[in-house]
């Protein structure tokens, strides 16, 4: 049960934030050119596509987001530094964009395809709040808790997840519908979560419960 000081009410648990009315699900960056570079892609697709599935029969607002990539006479110093690192040059002139809008990679995989109910977001960030208009969309339906799954962890979900606590929004994660490039890093960005106590973690089987129970329940 949530705490209650000041009138206000503290979520503590999976169950005081799910609640399809204040809890809307992020897809996070499942394009096919990112799913493609994990090992387990097409195991992360289908645990993403068990969240989505629960997500949308219980109701709860769901965003997808994309990564894009500028054309290269439109990217920056941080753009190239970030491209570099990915692709591992060391000349900014081997820099291919990998994620232009509308090229192969871009695009959401087709398990996944938005609804014409669904947003998506495009972002140059690793947050998926920065700079798009997410915080203002959930805010004005009056969210409470983001729910998070796709790929990666420890590139994109992390950021999100921390930008999402800064702005007074409750995170819940969930981590085995998170796919990583680095398995380490992974385990060290939830490590990182836990200890921070930001965040709710939780996995598939425990989130699409919870979301099944308030669906029987009729909560409206």
């Amino acid at each position: 049960m949530p705490a209650h000081i000041f009138h206000l009410e503290i979520p503590q648990s999976l169950e005081d934030v799910c609640d399809r009315r204040r809890m809307a699900l992020i897809v996070y960056d499942m394009q096919a050119g990112i799913v493609s570079q994990i090992s387990n892609g097409e195991e992360i697709t289908n645990r993403v596509a068990r969240v989505l599935a629960a997500a949308r029969r219980a109701g709860v607002r769901v965003v997808f987001t994309r990564h894009m990539s500028l054309p290269k006479e439109l990217m920056g110093a941080s753009q190239y530094r970030m491209a570099m690192a990915w692709q591992r040059v060391s000349d900014p002139a081997a820099v291919e964009p990998w994620f232009l809008r509308d090229s192969p990679g871009f695009s959401i995989v087709p398990q996944l395809a938005p609804l014409p109910s669904e947003a998506v977001f495009d972002k140059l960030a690793m947050s998926a709040f920065e700079g798009t208009p997410l915080a203002m969309a959930l805010r004005d339906c009056g969210i409470l808790a983001v729910a998070i799954c796709g790929i990666a962890m420890e590139v994109g979900v992390e950021p999100t997840v921390k930008h999402a606590a800064d702005l007074g929004f409750v995170p819940v994660v969930v981590t085995d519908a998170c796919g990583a490039g680095h398995d380490e890093a992974a385990r060290r960005s939830i490590a990182a979560m836990t200890f921070t106590g930001d965040a709710i973690l939780t996995d598939v089987e425990t989130f699409c419960a919870q979301l099944g129970r308030g669906e029987t329940s009729g909560v409206s």
